[in-house]
């Protein structure tokens, strides 16, 4: 793929991905959740040009440090989005304020590491960036779901009348 449209695929799939969080959604524990960051992978490992070939080493740690804020920024967005349990035991997501922050801090970073390879020369194709982009939509998703999976699901019972009724729930004591 041409840079422009690698540029224009990362910032469709950024700003889908980022728009739709930010309105509360169920989160599906049996859908394939894993199956668009595996297709950016794909696509990102086609290109030919994921390593610049005169500054390996460079590139090589320069796509090792994307992954790693990749992974991070993931991990941090799933921590930071708020989740809860529905009446009917259905289970839902909306990110917070706090997510906007690492994302800012995520994206500061990628930039960051982009301008320290244009300083040493190292050429970075956009290939790198969508990698990174499915290694945190993976993490975010996959700790999501085991978050949700983890959440007490059973339904409240409602009377006769249709009122709640509280449920007790254990405590540990400190």
């Amino acid at each position: 793929m041409s840079g422009l449209i690698d540029a224009l695929v990362i910032v469709a799939v950024a700003a889908l991905v980022i728009v739709r969080q930010f309105r509360a959604s169920r989160v599906d524990t049996d859908r394939r959740w894993w199956l668009l960051p595996a297709i950016l992978a794909v696509v990102a490992l086609r290109e030919p040009h994921l390593l610049d070939a005169r500054h390996v080493l460079a590139s090589a740690l320069i796509l090792g440090a994307e992954l790693m804020v990749g992974l991070a920024t993931g991990a941090g967005w799933a921590w930071t989005t708020r989740i809860w349990v529905e009446a009917g035991g259905a289970v839902w997501s909306k990110s917070t304020r706090a997510s906007v922050g690492v994302w800012i801090l995520g994206i500061g970073l990628r930039v960051a590491l982009f301008a320290l390879g244009t300083r040493f020369g190292v050429h970075q194709d956009g290939s790198a960036l969508l990698l990174a982009l499915a290694s945190t939509l993976l993490v975010r998703s996959g700790i999501l779901i085991w978050r949700a999976q983890r959440l007490d699901r059973s339904p409240v019972h409602s009377t006769a009348y249709g009122e709640q009724t509280v449920r007790t729930t254990w405590k540990e004591h400190v």
